[in-house]
């Protein structure tokens, strides 16, 4: 344990892209500490030491359908046919350019950055088809770890400010920064995009209101920017934008390119003429394939060559998309490839002994280390949740007030409850009734996780943290946040109805309370990561609970069960929270007369009457906390395995 809580010792404190990318292993050549990547000034944080070159070359990629459920006969006997999305697509990037990927819509641009940045499967990647400074990439892996990718879906969280959506990517993906050396990273990276003025704004969403669209786009950029990828790849960052916006991250990228010497590849559907002067080359698509590869210039010869004028209304871009199948045709698709690639490239991207070490960020750390790393993940993403929870003011308070309200409504309907015979049916249907509350009052809480899912995808895809650190985070933050509200719920209920005036009894309620409000949201949260959308979640989760409820032996005694859904009794959340409530209601008591035939004559119903009517002849209270405690640890494992599967196959 001690070893967890020292942090890791680095052979050195250089920037990571220098790590990996060194193309040098001479001492006039390497970096100090003194001017190393974490403690040098914001402004020179960003140098790289080596130029960068990307080859695509032949790549091909071919799209095979998983097999729809059939509507007619007919289609039991055909296959899905394959789709070819690339075919032969090849061309070259280097450092200090922007290339634009253009083309009509479903011609493959996104595909086609998605492969680049390893955003596909093993199998289908094939190892030939691109390399960096001449090196091929084997694997998907190598290529996300080299290149930064920026979805056309801005996934924020949106009640974080902008500096605090930076400053966390920052703690995810720099661990071995110190904090100040990341708030100096986090404030200079601002200061590149222009995101100063709204660094303590909110970065909102459709029904938050925060920074603009534009601004939006620039808070992604940061985000995949912040361990300074020499090589960013960008999916249509102008979507959805003004024109204005639009100039105005292309005009951020093109200064970027510049001035750190990076290289940019961005698909754009519709470049304004004002956007062109910004773009080094342009690689227009068709059916999959390239029909240029060039600058606008010779995108201009092309179209000459081919007979045709540009009207004067137009740009050379968007009259290419009007003969686009002519340029398809044509003979002068491949001549810019052919030419650069007869540039030989003088600097590896890294030396031969350095390029196993490529393959695993943590291949030389101890267990001490990794721990380290472990425990600080969780820290990060506890306080990101609190923050998160504490600024859901819909969830805060309806959840508060759902506690409130309920404790007390239940409590004043069933204030004073009989002691005789009619008020054993009356506690019993309050257990119930108070089970079906609490099991129900998380549904809330779903549009929450399905929000932070695309979030969590992208972020865990990326290696920014592990799944079982986000699980454990979740856990620990909402441990006590349910607590609080277990209480609310509880002490006007039990003491308002009059139960088991034991202050034994009264705690152990309130645990049980706590226990199913807790399996409740693991639960919710395991059915969050399975539905693709609210409504289905909703109804899943509807479903869910009625099925247990159902079978949990208050509307059918476990006898009446049909043999074929007996499972069921035993998997109900409320069978074994409403036997513990019972229990504790009445053990104590088992001996004690609830009902006489007349007065002072025999007794008829006895506290253990009323146990054993149940099947509960003995004291199984804490035999049923542990099973609740195993519902609770069962459904967040589960939520585990579907996410990290969901992770290892996302392409956010």
């Amino acid at each position: 344990m001690t070893a967890c809580l020292k942090p890791p010792k680095l052979p050195s404190n250089e920037d990571d892209s220098v790590i990996l990318f060194s193309n040098s292993n001479s001492p006039e050549e390497s970096t100090s500490p003194s001017s190393s990547f974490y403690h040098s000034p914001p402004p020179a944080l960003h140098q790289f030491r080596t130029a960068y070159k990307l080859s695509v070359r032949n790549l091909s990629y071919t799209l095979h359908p998983h097999k729809t459920t059939p509507f007619s006969f007919r289609h039991l006997t055909k296959k899905p046919k394959p789709v070819n999305i690339l075919e032969s697509v090849s061309f070259v990037a280097r450092s200090s350019e922007i290339v634009a990927v253009v083309g009509p819509s479903g011609t493959g641009k996104s595909t086609l950055l998605r492969i680049i940045t390893g955003r596909v499967k093993d199998k289908d990647f094939d190892p030939k088809s691109i390399s960096i400074n001449d090196q091929p990439m084997t694997s998907p892996a190598q290529l996300r770890k080299i290149c930064g990718f920026v979805a056309q879906e801005d996934n924020l969280l949106p009640l974080l400010t902008v500096k605090e959506t930076l400053l966390f990517s920052a703690k995810f993906r720099l661990k071995e920064m110190t904090p100040k050396d990341r708030e100096l990273r986090v404030e200079s990276l601002m200061q590149e995009l222009g995101l100063f003025h709204v660094a303590d704004s909110f970065v909102g969403d459709e029904e938050n209101r925060g920074i603009s669209g534009g601004e939006r786009k620039r808070v992604s950029i940061g985000v995949d920017m912040i361990h300074n990828p020499p090589i960013l790849l960008l999916d249509e960052p102008t979507s959805g934008l003004d024109s204005t916006s639009a100039l105005q991250v292309i005009e951020l990228l093109s200064s970027m390119v510049k001035a750190k010497q990076r290289m940019v590849v961005l698909s754009i559907h519709q470049p304004s003429y004002r956007i062109l002067q910004y773009i080094s080359k342009f690689l227009i698509l068709s059916h999959g394939s390239v029909v240029h590869n060039g600058s606008l210039e010779l995108l201009e010869e092309t179209i000459s060559k081919l007979g045709f004028q540009i009207p004067l209304q137009l740009n050379a871009l968007e009259f290419s998309m009007e003969i686009i199948h002519r340029l398809e045709d044509s003979s002068f698709r491949y001549d810019t490839f052919t030419i650069e690639e007869k540039e030989p490239f003088p600097n590896p991207m890294w030396p031969e002994e350095e390029n196993g070490g490529v393959q695993s960020q943590y291949s030389g750390e101890s267990f001490g280390n990794l721990c380290y790393v472990y425990l600080v993940e969780i820290l990060f993403l506890c306080s990101r949740f609190w923050k998160i929870i504490y600024r859901t003011k819909q969830l805060f308070l309806a959840r508060t007030m759902q506690a409130l309200v309920g404790g007390f409504g239940l409590g004043s309907v069933y204030i004073k409850i009989r002691k005789e015979e009619g008020g054993v049916a009356e506690r019993l249907g309050l257990f119930a009734f108070s089970l079906s509350f609490l099991l129900s009052s998380t549904v809330e809480a779903l549009p929450i996780y399905l929000q932070e899912r695309s979030v969590l995808m992208k972020e865990a895809s990326r290696g920014a943290y592990r799944i079982s650190s986000y699980m454990i985070a979740n856990t620990i933050v909402f441990l006590p946040f349910l607590f609080v509200v277990s209480v609310l719920f509880a002490v006007p209920v039990y003491w308002l109805v009059g139960l088991n005036p034991s202050l034994t009894a009264f705690t152990f309620f309130t645990f049980v309370v706590w226990l199913i409000v807790l399996m409740a949201s693991s639960l919710v949260l395991f059915l969050s990561a399975v539905s693709p959308d609210f409504i289905t979640g909703n109804s899943l989760i509807c479903t869910v609970l009625g099925a247990f409820f159902l079978f949990s032996g208050y509307f059918i005694p476990k006898e009446s069960i049909p043999k074929y859904w007996i499972f069921m009794y035993y998997v109900s959340l409320y069978r074994y929270p409403l036997d513990a409530l019972l229990t504790n209601e009445y053990w104590n008591v088992r001996n004690k007369c609830f009902s006489h035939q007349t007065e002072g004559s025999q007794c008829l119903i006895t506290g253990f009457d009323v146990l054993k009517s149940r099947g509960l002849e003995k004291d199984n209270r804490w035999m049923n906390v542990g099973i609740m405690l195993g519902f609770f640890v069962f459904y967040r494992v589960l939520c585990w395995v579907i996410l990290a599967r969901k992770a290892s196959k996302t392409t956010i």
